[in-house]
């Protein structure tokens, strides 16, 4: 199981390095997929073509002859007196849809042909009062095409827009030279622990003080509690959480100990059952295992604390262990276990529960200490690899972030200077 545990730590790397790699030619896709679908709109001949926004309202013709037709936005004048309305004079139906169909046939012209101003006569028919309607368009009849502020004459003339075809987009050769760089410490570093170089990592008190809290417990002849936090299998510190489970229960072998695993997941139970028995194999012990140490209790967050701090006060463990992701049950937890005076120890990357640890807890792991604990302890080289790599490309970025802040303040020393300078001393503090 232990084995699987580094499988899945190791898959999750390559898996973000493909992720990142693929991000990187997303944008050139999403590009031209834009495009193409903006130039399937303003292709001229299309059905589908965009309301055009700039269009001019034509003129409504008039209804009865001898008047003048009524102009757009425009109030009718109340000296125009309509003729007597007679058979002989009033045109049928069948006329009045036909003129003001070919009139706004005539006048409304889309602009997707010319952004220069248009006008459109209508012409007038032999036997009828009416006048030529001049409708001129406004100065801006183009249409705007999304995400740009005014369209180029010949882009609206041709119905073409530029296509981005590149695979990689330059500006994130940033991003490319930043996982180069982190694959290849992380590479290296593996062979070097592979080949048997000896990889430096700072001492943690609260890992050093493990075999402590075991040795405690193997005294006094009580159990060691360990708690892998009350999320699933799908939150990254419960993994680091059975990582350090791991170590604990080879611990509780060797001297003969019992250990207690109570989880909020069912599925966390039976990979907990797999890593502590894997553990009793390697110790050699494996008839001292015991499953039902290992035990569900509930999905509830407080009911699972209060199934908890029922085993605390009933069992008085030596030792408490709190390895994983903890919310407001983290507090009620470590006072419990503080009041039956057993050693604690703590670890979780959640930033709103490590006062309550640190304040309940004799040791407590802060963040990135709960992800590198698996590597400090087991010395595994493809984990020390992988720390040792995290860990130069995290000196290497802050120190090009920090280089980059010094030029930015030399730069305005310098024009601090040469403004006093020009300025004839310092009149302009």
């Amino acid at each position: 199981m232990y084995d699987r545990i580094k499988c899945t730590i190791l898959a999750v790397i390559i898996g973000f390095l493909l992720f990142s790699i693929s991000f990187a030619y997303a944008g050139s896709n999403q590009i031209s997929l834009k495009s193409s679908r903006e130039i399937a709109r303003v292709t001229p001949g299309n059905k589908s073509v965009a309301p055009v926004e700039n269009a001019t309202i034509p003129a409504m013709p008039s209804l009865f002859p001898g008047t003048l037709p009524i102009q757009p936005n425009e109030p009718v004048s109340s000296s125009i007196t309509p003729s007597p309305v007679t058979a002989e004079n009033t045109p049928s139906v069948v006329e009045t849809v036909t003129s003001i169909t070919s009139s706004a046939e005539q006048t409304v012209t889309p602009a997707i042909s010319s952004p220069e101003r248009t006008e459109t006569t209508s012409e007038s028919t032999p036997g009828t009062e009416e006048p030529s309607v001049s409708s001129p368009l406004p100065a801006s009849t183009a249409v705007a095409t999304p995400g740009t502020a005014e369209t180029k004459p010949k882009e609206e003339a041709t119905g073409e827009k530029k296509i981005d075809t590149r695979w990689f987009k330059t500006e994130r050769t940033n991003m490319l030279v930043a996982i180069v760089l982190l694959s290849g410490f992380i590479v290296y570093f593996i062979f070097s622990a592979q080949r048997g170089t000896e990889l430096f990592v700072r001492r943690i008190a609260g890992l050093s003080a493990l075999d402590d809290a075991v040795g405690r417990a193997t005294e006094m002849g009580k159990a060691v509690l360990y708690i892998p936090g009350i999320m699933d299998m799908d939150d990254i510190q419960t993994l680091a959480g059975l990582s350090i489970l791991s170590y604990v229960a080879q611990k509780t072998a060797e001297y003969d100990t019992p250990i207690m695993v109570p989880t909020s997941r069912s599925l966390v139970m039976s990979t907990a059952q797999e890593v502590v028995k894997e553990s009793y194999m390697r110790a050699g012990r494996p008839d001292a295992f015991r499953p039902d140490n290992i035990r569900y209790l509930t999905d509830d967050q407080f009911g699972f604390v209060a199934g908890v701090d029922g085993i605390m006060v009933r069992d008085e463990p030596a030792a408490n262990f709190y390895m994983g992701c903890f919310y407001a049950e983290s507090l009620i937890l470590a006072e419990t276990g503080h009041s039956t005076g057993a050693i604690q120890m703590a670890g979780t990357a959640m930033p709103s529960q490590l006062p309550f640890f640190v304040a309940a807890c004799d040791y407590t792991l802060m963040g990135e200490e709960l992800y590198a604990a698996s590597a400090y302890l087991s010395r595994d080289p493809q984990q020390l690899g992988s720390l040792k790599g995290r860990i130069c490309v995290r000196l290497l970025s802050y120190s090009v972030y920090y280089w980059d802040v010094y030029l930015k303040l030399q730069v305005l020393h310098l024009l601090f200077i040469s403004l006093i300078l020009n300025n004839g001393g310092l009149s302009i503090i």
